[in-house]
């Protein structure tokens, strides 16, 4: 009998809310919060048990933050070797490539720890942020910023979701003529940036060389990139792609759309924010997202 291909997918920044890492504070798999302190010498473990909101709104935190406890529920999940495919939303990107085996842990956490420092940077020298733009696509999306200056795409999350970033003229545009630019309604993003368009050029300067330094290896499932919606496999293809992906729309409906019918896909992350984004775009896949240990009986797993 076939089963269905394993799919693992993790958030991004956003997902994490106070106490979050609490849950699993006495699971073994915990270590992996511990692992990505070593690697950065930031006090992850203090972030994901008793960080404040305000802690974690700072980009810095919360890319680490979410990143740890991503690991530790993919270690206590036990999926890592049976997984086929591996997606992540913009920062859960390096927690994808960690899993498929294309980074260790130790240089996915250092990538980390470089591309947060660099985007609350870039946010800091160009003023901006997000706002989700509900009841359009990508078409309304891309006119939208074709009318207001300084607006970008930044996320296509799915039907009826996107995400415009810029600056803070632009969203204030944007917020203003929602209906006249064809949506809903426009819900300001609590982010510490205009993330994923070109205001965060600087970043990428800063990434540039740290990815050059990193080894990427060709891993054992193969990773969908943000920023095309494709699966690569090849190692020497990952820099570029990351370093597109801080200036480019994260296109995680693309991703969705590209993965096999019938597959069974596990979130790995606390908050369940994925797992609702890919029921809007798919009906013919299994979802289930592990955020507490009790979430892992869904998957045959003692919590």
């Amino acid at each position: 009998m076939t089963h269905p291909a394993t799919v693992l997918a993790f958030p991004g920044q956003g997902s994490l809310v106070p106490g979050a890492g609490e849950p699993w504070a006495t699971h073994p798999a915990f270590a992996a919060v511990a692992d990505v302190a070593e690697a950065t010498g930031v006090d992850v473990p203090a972030l994901v048990l008793t960080g404040t909101s305000d802690e974690l709104v700072a980009t810095e935190n919360a890319q680490l933050a979410t990143f740890a406890l991503s690991l530790c529920i993919l270690d206590a999940a036990g999926l890592a070797d049976q997984a086929t495919l591996a997606l992540g939303h913009s920062l859960g990107e390096y927690t994808a490539l960690v899993a498929a085996g294309v980074l260790t842990r130790g240089d996915g956490a250092r990538l980390v720890a470089v591309r947060g420092a660099a985007m609350r940077d870039a946010a800091a020298s160009a003023k901006g942020g997000l706002v989700a733009m509900l009841g359009g696509d990508e078409p309304l999306a891309t006119a939208a910023c074709e009318a207001i200056d300084g607006a970008y795409v930044a996320n296509l999350n799915g039907p009826g979701q996107v995400v415009l970033g810029g600056t803070a003229e632009a969203l204030d545009a944007l917020s203003s003529r929602a209906k006249e630019l064809g949506f809903r309604r426009a819900i300001p993003l609590k982010v510490g940036g205009a993330f994923h368009t070109p205001l965060m050029a600087p970043a990428a300067g800063v990434l540039e060389p740290a990815l050059a330094a990193t080894s990427f290896g060709r891993g054992h499932a193969g990773v969908l990139a943000n920023v095309d919606g494709r699966v690569h496999d090849d190692p020497a293809e990952w820099p570029d792609l990351l370093l597109r992906q801080l200036t480019s729309p994260v296109r995680f409906q693309d991703c969705v759309l590209a993965l096999p019918s019938g597959c069974s896909i596990v979130e790995c992350g606390a908050g369940g924010v994925l797992q609702g984004l890919i029921a809007r775009i798919r009906d013919d896949v299994d979802v289930v997202s592990v955020g507490v240990p009790d979430d892992l009986t869904r998957l045959g797993r003692a919590s």
